[in-house]
């Protein structure tokens, strides 16, 4: 695992702390990495986003379309 050594002004470095404290983290390392991945996430949905924006519409939704998906969940749902 690599190493990062950053900088943060007092007041950031009191907030890490208390969140650090207050949320169970073992060290600011979880509480920072956690903010990673979060962030991380966020941008991988934004480009599965975009993506589907940017894509062909391949079907209308309209209410046929969702009567069709509901009866698909139906269909697969273990009884």
């Amino acid at each position: 695992m690599g190493t990062m050594n950053i900088s943060l002004p007092d007041s950031l470095k009191s907030f890490v702390d208390e969140q650090v404290a207050g949320r169970g983290y073992g060290t600011s390392s979880e509480y920072v990495r956690e903010l990673i991945r979060a962030d991380q996430d966020r941008q991988r949905l934004r480009a599965l986003l975009l993506d589907g924006a940017a894509a062909p519409v391949v079907a209308t939704a309209d209410d046929s379309y969702f009567d069709g998906l509901r009866e698909r969940v139906r269909r697969t749902r273990p009884e």
